[in-house]
């Protein structure tokens, strides 16, 4: 049987679930930078992932997928040039972006991904 490791344990979830040669992200919302312009955001919860992709042993060139919700498309354009910055040319991911309402108002953007090990 395979382990299962639990990055950042939550009493709702877990920010970060490593099985196998998989980890998948939860989620992963601007704290630090909520209510700032999509751009920001979209920057701040980059960096998250890359901090949670190392604490399990991957990074973004490892990545397999990636769900992306934006509250509003017209907003579309000012994200993707961020996340064109930061993926790795001819490493991207399959890919999914939306438009939806997020849990919190502050919150413009939402990336959920999953990666190799």
């Amino acid at each position: 049987m395979t382990d299962i490791k639990r990055i950042d344990v939550g009493p709702r979830m877990s920010q970060a679930v490593v099985h196998g040669n998989l980890v998948f992200l939860a989620g992963q919302v601007a704290h630090d930078a909520a209510g700032a312009s999509v751009a920001e955001q979209t920057k701040d919860i980059l960096a998250g992932i890359d901090a949670l992709l190392a604490k399990a042993g991957s990074d973004k060139s490892r990545l397999l997928s990636a769900t992306i919700w934006i509250t509003d498309m017209s907003t579309f354009d000012e994200m993707n040039a961020v996340w064109d910055a930061w993926v790795v040319p001819g490493e991207t991911p399959g890919r999914a972006c939306v438009e939806a309402k997020l849990a919190a108002p502050q919150y413009k953007v939402e990336i959920a991904v999953v990666a190799a090990v």
